[in-house]
């Protein structure tokens, strides 16, 4: 099974400026053919037949110049070939409809070369510390440090990236785990459905995501540490102070550029914090459950920016409560649902276990005793009183035992189907809600009666 890791180098000063003319060099050739391709379809549109299209090959020397481009001879071969075979790959995939059009790359900070077996070769020393030797025998760059944080197996190709002034060697390569072995979803559900309810009370858990929360289990909550969050509200402060000074800067100096690349590193630092959190999180959540089930959340459409509201009569624009939205989504992206997601997914898939998802319609308004759903369950964020029968718990909590009642019913369902995204969803139609099935919606004016079990559960009068 195919793993990827990544270690950051140490590069001297010579080193740097090497390897950034060879990125450029293999960047230089990427831009080359984009360009190629270009006038050819343009040319053939123009004027050949129809149904002549431009030719799409892996060719590279044609770029070559003693002239024009004398820095292309200074660049191992193998690199500018990677680079032609590497657009290649790209504009095949593209015509099967894998990826996007091939386009140019700009001169910035994030960028990566791609060397393959014959330009590279790890060697360990006696003192314990991993060096990479990068080049040909005739051209190459020495041998390079590497922070080496654990074991791994020497990889066919390698990718050296430059990002916000750091170098990085990432690959994959695989370990002992036989993929062929391991059950697919599909696979783990036909078992999971001839269980008994009281074997799947055991085996599933749910996880139910939030923004003060993180990630809420049926009976543990996980959230970051208080050193994470002061990291965080630090990294924050620091980067506002950054862009002030940056905005003050010259353009194009060298101090404005060491902002920059501070600020990025503010970001990056932020974005391992949360990385740390879900791989250690994810790793528990793994550990104590058999069958794990998240909401099928969908942020691209929870973090849209609202619309604006026109006066139809004035043409002004009316408040939309634009600033709240913006620290909503700004709340939701920070803490990185979809990350934690997909470590749990590939985790549990190694450890022979399977992760699923149910409709998030109405979970935090449903009762998981009783299955009330009504809006007024939920008056404040960490509080769940039903109006139905008048049950008190946490509102995470309640939704995350939700959660696990509807995949337990759903996989107990003959009529369950598992869409491509790993969704448990009932063969109802287009358009149907999953919901428990016990729960019944019950509207405001159907509440009056049951306002006496609230006021007797929460303690207050009725006025």
């Amino acid at each position: 099974m195919l793993m990827g890791i990544r270690f950051q180098a140490l590069p001297t000063p010579e080193q740097r400026l090497t390897l950034s003319q060879w990125i450029g060099c293999a960047r230089v050739i990427w831009n080359a053919k984009c360009d190629e391709h270009r006038y050819y379809t343009t040319f053939a549109r123009k004027y050949l037949p129809v149904g002549t299209y431009a030719p799409v090959d892996q060719k590279y020397s044609q770029f070559k110049d003693k002239e024009l481009t004398p820095w292309l001879s200074q660049c191992p071969s193998q690199i500018l070939r990677n680079s032609a075979v590497n657009w290649y790959k790209t504009y095949n995939n593209f015509i099967k409809g894998k990826c996007g059009k091939p386009r140019r790359k700009k001169k910035h900070d994030n960028i990566s070369i791609h060397l393959t077996r014959e330009l590279f070769e790890f060697q360990l020393y006696p003192d314990g510390v991993t060096r990479l030797f990068i080049g040909t025998k005739s051209n190459n760059i020495g041998f390079l440090v590497l922070k080496t944080h654990r074991k791994f197996k020497e990889p066919k190709s390698i990718r050296v990236k430059k990002k916000n002034g750091r170098y990085w060697v990432s690959f994959c390569y695989d370990d002992p785990i036989d993929e062929s072995e391991l059950k697919t979803k599909q696979e783990h559900l036909d078992v999971l459905q001839t269980r008994t309810t009281q074997e799947l009370e055991n085996m599933v858990e749910a996880i139910d995501r939030g923004t003060c929360c993180p990630a809420q289990t049926t009976d543990a909550s996980y959230d970051f540490s208080p050193e994470q969050k002061k990291s965080l509200q630090r990294e924050e402060r620091k980067r506002k102070r950054l862009q002030k000074a940056m905005h003050r800067g010259e353009k194009g100096s060298n101090r404005r550029q060491k902002k920059k690349w501070r600020i990025a590193r503010s970001y990056e630092k932020q974005a391992n914090i949360r990385e740390d959190f879900n791989h250690k999180t994810s790793k528990k959540l793994v550990k104590n459950a058999s069958v794990l089930i998240f909401e099928d959340l969908k942020t691209k459409q929870m973090t849209k920016r609202p619309k604006a509201k026109v006066d139809e009569q004035t043409g002004r624009f009316l408040p939309n409560g634009a600033k709240r939205k913006t620290g909503l989504n700004k709340a939701i992206l920070s803490v990185g649902w979809h990350q934690l997601e997909k470590f749990t997914e590939y985790k549990a898939h190694r450890a022979s276990k399977v992760v699923f998802k149910v409709s998030a319609y109405q979970s935090s308004q449903e009762c998981a005793d009783c299955g009330h759903t009504h809006p007024d369950n939920r008056k404040r964020r960490e509080l769940f009183v039903c109006l139905g029968c008048g049950h008190r718990e946490n509102a995470d909590v309640n939704a995350a035992k939700v959660l696990k009642k509807r995949a337990i019913n759903l996989i107990q369902d003959s009529g369950t189907e598992l869409s491509q995204r790993g969704v448990l969803r009932r063969d109802t139609g287009r358009g149907a809600n999953e919901k428990t099935q016990t729960a019944e919606a019950v509207g405001a004016h159907g509440c009056e009666s049951s306002k006496k079990k609230v006021a007797h559960a929460t303690g207050s009068s009725l006025l």
